[in-house]
């Protein structure tokens, strides 16, 4: 597991994906401290070295899928159960309010190269 505050290359994220999953790395995002943590089985382990780490708080943790071999809309998958937030009106895997879809676009263009 790795938090991620400086830039990290595709060709990193597919190392960490063939070791992993084969093409996926799951990845948290705190879109509060624009910052992630990527490269552990499960996002819920991301989301404690945050909230250790990093002392995040859950409301700001955001869970993704990067698909470092791909681009486009097909890079970023908003998918999983970290994401289910009824409390704060997400009742799925996915990122339905656009605006936090948006923030977590920003923090992984922030910090990941070509």
């Amino acid at each position: 597991m790795e938090i991620v505050k400086d830039k990290i290359s595709t060709s990193k994220l597919k190392e960490m994906a063939e070791k992993m999953f084969g093409d996926l790395v799951k990845a948290m995002v705190d879109i509060e401290k624009e910052i992630m943590a990527v490269d552990a089985p499960m996002h819920a382990d991301l989301l404690e070295l945050l909230i250790e780490r990093e002392n995040s708080e859950p409301k700001n943790l955001w869970g993704i899928n990067i698909y470092p071999k791909k681009t486009g809309d097909d890079f970023i998958e908003f998918d999983s159960i970290m994401n289910l937030k009824p409390d704060l009106g997400n009742r799925t895997r996915g990122v339905e309010d656009e605006n936090i879809r948006k923030k977590i676009i920003e923090v992984v263009k922030k910090y990941v190269l070509s």
